[in-house]
């Protein structure tokens, strides 16, 4: 799942490539990716951009009149097509549900890798109108975060600290790779609850959190938009690591499933040596 990093830099690319270029034509192919019917992305037609956002892992395409907000899903994401729009699926590339063309020749594709379709659009006045917007918490990458912002979203609260980083009503735009990165760093169990965290364990996840995301925005950025997973994946330290060696201790980094997903940790680091059930239960 594309996650604040990857959207930031994917959002930078396009605000740098598209600003003023006038949309010619869309295409939508699946239609379950439209989620305001009475204003389809295709009224967009003739409007100018005049910048792109993030709002958490959402794009934010902003018009004169209008937003586009695009919600990337689990497996949504973007790509340039250098020819004009082309059929993906016998080159084993994800196919495009949604095709925007701009005046300078531009090709913007929207693809989704999924079984199922998740990734979505809008078309609004304000991307408040958009639950999945309305509903952010503060965001770490922002520069004005604060602890204190950090410490209403995770101090006290009776449940595990990695479900808490990856609530986006608490914290917006982390998910299932940066929360595990995030707590290998301040070598915390996924399965500890947040109110547990003494004063000393919060300094550290506080750091961790903005640390490990400010450093990841860095090194995405001025990526090509077609390498950006790729690079999300190769600068993972834990998650996805499982049965590897640990950078820091060299223990073997292990699995354990939580809410339907597996994620990864270290035992020595994050554990006390201790492995974790397979299954975890809140």
């Amino acid at each position: 799942m594309p996650e604040s990093p990857e959207v930031q830099a994917l959002a930078d690319e396009l605000d740098e490539r598209l600003r003023g270029h006038e949309i010619t034509a869309v295409d939508v192919v699946e239609f379950r990716t439209v989620k305001t019917r009475t204003e389809p992305p295709s009224a967009l037609v003739g409007e100018r951009v005049e910048s792109v956002a993030r709002h958490g892992k959402l794009l934010d395409f902003s018009f004169a009149t209008a937003h586009l907000v695009v919600s990337l899903g689990r497996h949504g994401w973007a790509r340039y097509a250098a020819d004009g729009p082309m059929d993906a699926s016998d080159d084993g590339r994800p196919p495009a549900l949604a095709i925007v063309e701009f005046d300078d020749g531009t090709v913007l594709e929207f693809t989704d890798a999924g079984e199922w379709v998740s990734l979505g659009m809008w078309v609004v006045d304000d991307p408040i109108a958009v639950p999945a917007v309305a509903k952010l918490g503060p965001d770490p990458a922002d520069p004005l975060f604060t602890r204190a912002d950090f410490d209403a979203a995770v101090a006290g609260r009776r449940k595990q600290v990695k479900a808490v980083l990856q609530e986006q009503e608490s914290l917006a735009g982390i998910g299932n790779a940066y929360s595990d990165e995030i707590l290998h760093t301040a070598k915390l169990s996924p399965i500890g609850h947040a109110a547990a965290l003494d004063e000393t364990e919060l300094d550290g996840l506080y750091a961790s959190t903005v640390g490990v995301l400010s450093a990841a925005i860095g090194d995405r950025r001025g990526v090509p938009i077609d390498r950006l997973k790729a690079e999300k994946v190769a600068s993972m330290r834990v998650h996805g690591r499982a049965g590897e060696a640990c950078p820091v201790c060299g223990d073997t980094v292990r699995d354990f499933t939580f809410a339907s997903t597996t994620a990864q940790y270290c035992p020595t680091c994050q554990t006390r040596g201790e492995a974790l059930p397979l299954r975890s239960t809140d």
